[in-house]
């Protein structure tokens, strides 16, 4: 007996409906695609229940004529294509005829549509591919189409539907999409009775991209328009000190479709290399336009990937059109020396005058370094400037005057007599605000007598940390001179600086045999590491005088507004800015402030990769960003004293063996070893 069986037809179009039909934005896609293909300047969508209960969308195309709609339904019923070489030189955006097909297997779908020769409409309604209505209805020029209750009738593709809110934001992720790659249509977008999104459709890209993601992203980009071997290219990028942690701006369209292009993406970030900082990417929004017969869009359900001929012409035109773009807006202007006064280089003094002869200018006196608890005195003899004293003015409260003092002020009298002195304090100097203050931990080096008379540069890059985290012992194991828990469990024994290698690994001879060798970047962010998981939950956070802006993809900023909460716990401090932006108003004290948009950018990655629901131990990477960026790198030029205190806390704390990410932190050389490699032993 056989065991192959035809399947039923209602079954075949739900299997079919499969491909086509993963989720809502599936449907949005598909319809708003047939909308912009039919000729429509106005769409309108709008969802409820992240387009699970509810997706209307209308428009004010050509409509469909009242014979065609029944077979609009029907499988591989299309206007697109006629013949099998039409599939060489494909136009429009759908062409397959699967997509009413698909969407009226699986929901309750009702159409209202009117052809622009006829004057009345038509209403059309069916159900799991079965019709329920077919009458003439009056409406305006166009067609709108409601779709309820996605999956209703396959309760096993219900179950796989995520959120509301993460369906809802993949569907304005489409419709953002759509939106850029048509800017002549002017978008609409309705969610849950508020609208989010509305372009103006006056053919301008810029405008598109403004609706989109808003005016800070649009003041960073500089325009691109280039053409190469029959292949254009135009559009916009994103200046090179603009860039991102991740990818979700670039936006690449070839002949007016959204595509995912590995091709288009290395071609564009290999122009930049050179420019822009390593780890950060650039943005994008880019239109490719190339002859139809070189690429074939019919190799993916959802018409996201299409497949090249040949695609270095492609690579191409991106890489020199983005490398022509940055020569010609974003060279750096040059500066005239001549022009600039010496006084530009010297720190004015903050007292103005009106008149008179305005005291010396001077400069700040270099500071010594000495160890902690002791006076900080100044090397320089300079004297001080005059401070300008106002003459002394009496003030009397003008409810209490007195016939006397109403005399005395009418009266010529010297004033300054009667005027109270005014407190000029001392002068002082903070450390804390302009270098590290080094442990009381005495730290030998080499070169005693030079290493008194340095001072840390003020652009030290471990200025912060140094101070906040480095000079601070870790709770759980206090530093003291007399631990006993090294790194390496011998008697308590000297460490004396040697050099550091390669401005990244920290050398020091500890005792008379052994010589430490220390990723300081590794180190580092093992100190910070520590730190901030005893710092959890306390409220160690570091308001911001002025709110940082970021602005965020609309699947970046829910997840973010959705923890904000919880990430409060880990110091940062964010508040809904509306439009698809964030404000952050605090940040963890190590942190420093041109970090706080890379920092956000990649921790909502995080979040949205995180399907389930966040712990304390789950959320522990957001330490592991915080310390990486805060930690010195290599290549960082530091002063020998913050490389030994660095030395001095790996040797006296056990934790500190291996970085966040898993990396050591150290290794020792005996000189035993040493003496091997020199044939000594």
């Amino acid at each position: 007996m056989g065991i192959i069986n035809v399947l039923d037809k209602s079954i075949a179009e739900l299997i079919a409906a499969g491909e086509v039909v993963e989720r809502p934005c599936s449907v949005i896609k598909e319809l708003t695609e047939n909308s912009i293909d039919a000729g429509a300047t106005a769409i309108t969508v709008e969802i409820k229940n992240g387009g699970v209960k509810y997706i209307r969308i209308t428009d004010n195309g050509i409509g469909i004529a009242k014979e065609d709609v029944p077979k609009a339904f029907l499988r591989h019923a299309t206007s697109k294509v006629g013949k099998a070489d039409d599939l060489d030189s494909i136009a429009t955006l759908g062409f397959r005829g699967e997509a009413l097909a698909s969407i009226c297997a699986v929901a309750k779908v009702q159409m209202i549509t009117r052809h622009k020769d006829e004057e009345t409409g038509t209403l059309y309604e069916i159900e799991a591919s079965e019709e329920q209505k077919y009458e003439e209805a009056g409406c305006p020029q166009g067609t709108t189409i409601i779709v309820r209750d996605i999956f209703y009738n396959v309760p096993a593709r219900m179950k796989f539907l995520k959120k509301d809110v993460a369906e809802g934001n993949a569907i304005a992720n489409i419709i953002d999409k759509l939106a850029m790659s048509h800017s002549e249509v002017a978008f609409t977008f309705i969610r849950d009775g508020k609208q989010v999104l509305k372009t103006s459709g006056d053919k301008q890209l810029k405008s598109a991209i403004y609706a989109v993601y808003g005016k800070e992203f649009v003041s960073k980009l500089i325009p691109m328009e280039y053409s190469l071997n029959g292949v254009n290219i135009q559009g916009y990028i994103t200046k090179p000190e603009f860039g991102r942690a991740n990818r979700n701006m670039q936006n690449f369209f070839i002949n007016g479709r959204y595509v995912k292009s590995v091709t288009a993406c290395k071609a564009l970030e290999e122009a930049y290399k050179g420019r822009i900082m390593v780890g950060k990417l650039p943005s994008c929004v880019l239109h490719i336009t190339l002859p139809l017969e070189s690429i074939d869009v019919n190799v993916h359900p959802a018409k996201t990937e299409i497949r090249f001929v040949n695609e270095r012409p492609v690579f191409d035109v991106v890489y020199h059109g983005t490398k022509t773009a940055l020569l010609k807006y974003d060279t750096p202007k040059e500066i005239d020396l001549e022009k600039l006064s010496a006084n530009h280089f010297v720190r004015r003094n903050p007292f103005r005058f009106e008149g008179g002869e305005q005291p010396q200018q001077v400069t700040t006196p270099p500071v010594l370094i000495t160890e902690r608890n002791t006076p900080i005195q100044d090397i320089s003899k300079t004297d001080e400037p005059e401070i300008f004293t106002p003459p002394k003015r009496t003030f009397t409260s003008p409810v209490f005057k007195t016939e006397q003092s109403l005399k005395s002020i009418n009266s010529p009298k010297n004033i300054s007599d009667d005027e109270p002195e005014i407190f000029i304090p001392e002068k002082t100097i903070f450390p804390s605000e302009t270098i590290p203050i080094i442990s009381e931990h005495k730290v030998s080096v080499q070169k005693e007598e030079s290493s008194t008379k340095e001072h840390l540069p003020e652009n030290s890059p471990l200025l912060i940390p140094t101070e906040k985290v480095i000079n601070e012992q870790l709770p759980e194991k206090p530093l003291s001179e007399d631990s006993s828990e090294t790194l390496f469990p011998t008697e308590k024994e000297d460490l004396h600086y040697l050099g550091e290698a390669f401005s990244t690994y920290i050398m020091v001879q500890k005792g008379k045999d052994k010589i430490i060798f220390i990723d300081k970047h590794a180190a580092h962010e093992r100190i910070i590491y520590e730190r901030l998981k005893k710092e959890h939950g306390k409220g160690y956070m570091q308001g911001l005088l002025t709110p940082v802006i970021v602005t965020l993809t609309k699947e970046e900023y829910p997840v973010l507004i959705a923890n904000k909460e919880r990430l409060k716990a880990y110091n940062f401090d964010i508040d809904d800015f509306g439009d698809g932006k964030i404000a952050v108003r605090g940040i963890p004290q190590y942190v420093e402030n041109g970090d706080i948009e890379d920092m956000m950018v990649e921790i909502a990655d995080n979040l949205l990769n995180r399907k389930k629901d966040l712990n304390t131990e789950q959320m522990d990477w957001v330490y592991h960003s915080v310390s990486c960026r805060s930690a010195i790198k290599a290549g960082n030029k530091n002063h020998e004293m913050e490389l030994m205190e660095i030395a001095r806390i790996v040797d006296e704390n056990e934790d500190i063996r291996y970085c966040p990410h898993g990396r050591p932190v150290c290794f020792v050389l005996t000189k035993k070893e040493l003496e091997k490699q020199f044939g000594r032993v």
